[in-house]
């Protein structure tokens, strides 16, 4: 099939058994967005079954997608760490560009928090701390994912973070002028850019929105029913507003973990090695817990 020739509604419509390229063929779709289809895959040469993240059909000759593309796979490449989705190379060219993704089993953490409610003490921590793990890698090595959200969230052993669509490199960060982000967890600097440098710290908020979302069955800053989208501050409160109170069952040194997480201005949040250091009495206390080592060594 001609991916030039549909239109922006249709998509590959790949039935089971399909061959989206020689060797790796399609055996369910998993899910869409207005950019990228992806399908449950087998692979050939891996023997294994994979994702694979394809352009849809009217955008495989657009060079912005076709761009996207390549850099999500250049940073898939370089990015190796446990809480990391790992990619298992790219096709850049021909009718259906994609990218080739571990299969990773487990549900999204916002399905969890939309079917059970606020996660229980036993998840919410480890989780915390493998995910400040993950950021603290990616912020060392100049990349930031600018879009941590329980959607992006795989509960695994371990759990995983993923997509890194829209992830830049510190330079490429700094030079940011468009929204770049999901609006309930995105950073007041990524809400009005230019305000402050995007950076690792901006990761640590989207961390903080994460984990309020998961003690408290609700994203900090909701919005009004019925705003106006063309309105800033209707649209992000989080710029001009305080986070709703969290429980009041939320112990009182995770509620300010989070919020510190939350300030409007990044030089006043922790990084995510400063929330692994704060939140490791919690892990410790965790009955049968995995003893973590932190992110710096100890100092003696």
């Amino acid at each position: 099939m001609d991916g030039t020739q549909r239109s922006e509604n249709q998509g590959w419509d790949f039935e089971e058994g399909d061959e989206i390229v020689p060797g790796r063929f399609a055996l369910a779709r998993l899910g869409a967005s207005d950019t990228f289809e992806t399908y449950l895959a087998w692979d050939e040469g891996l023997s294994f079954l994979v994702v694979a993240k394809l352009l849809r059909p009217h955008l495989t000759v657009a060079p912005r997608p076709l761009a996207s593309l390549a850099h999500e796979a250049e940073l898939l490449e370089r990015l190796a760490h446990p809480v990391l989705v790992r990619g298992f190379g790219s096709v850049l060219d021909g009718p259906r560009p994609h990218l080739v993704l571990e299969h990773l089993e487990g549900p999204h953490l916002s399905r969890l928090l939309r079917t059970h409610g606020p996660l229980p003490s036993e998840q919410l921590y480890p989780l915390a701390m493998d995910l400040c793990a993950a950021l603290h890698y990616m912020g060392r090595q100049g990349v930031v994912h600018l879009d941590v959200k329980p959607r992006n969230v795989i509960m695994g052993v371990p759990p995983r973070l993923i997509d890194l669509s829209i992830a830049h490199t510190l330079e490429e960060a700094q030079r940011i002028r468009g929204l770049f982000g999901t609006d309930p967890y995105m950073a007041p600097e990524q809400c009005d850019p230019g305000r402050a440098p995007i950076g690792p710290l901006t990761d640590v908020w989207g961390l903080g929105a994460t984990l309020y979302h998961a003690v408290a069955g609700r994203v900090p800053f909701p919005r009004e029913e019925g705003f106006d989208p063309s309105d800033k501050l209707a649209r992000f409160p989080q710029l001009d507003n305080w986070p709703l109170p969290l429980p009041d069952e939320v112990p009182g040194g995770l509620v300010e973990v989070i919020f510190q997480c939350l300030a409007e201005d990044p030089v006043d949040r922790p990084t995510a090695a400063d929330v692994a250091v704060a939140l490791e009495p919690f892990v410790t206390a965790l009955p049968d817990h995995v003893t973590l080592r932190l992110l710096r060594p100890r100092v003696r």
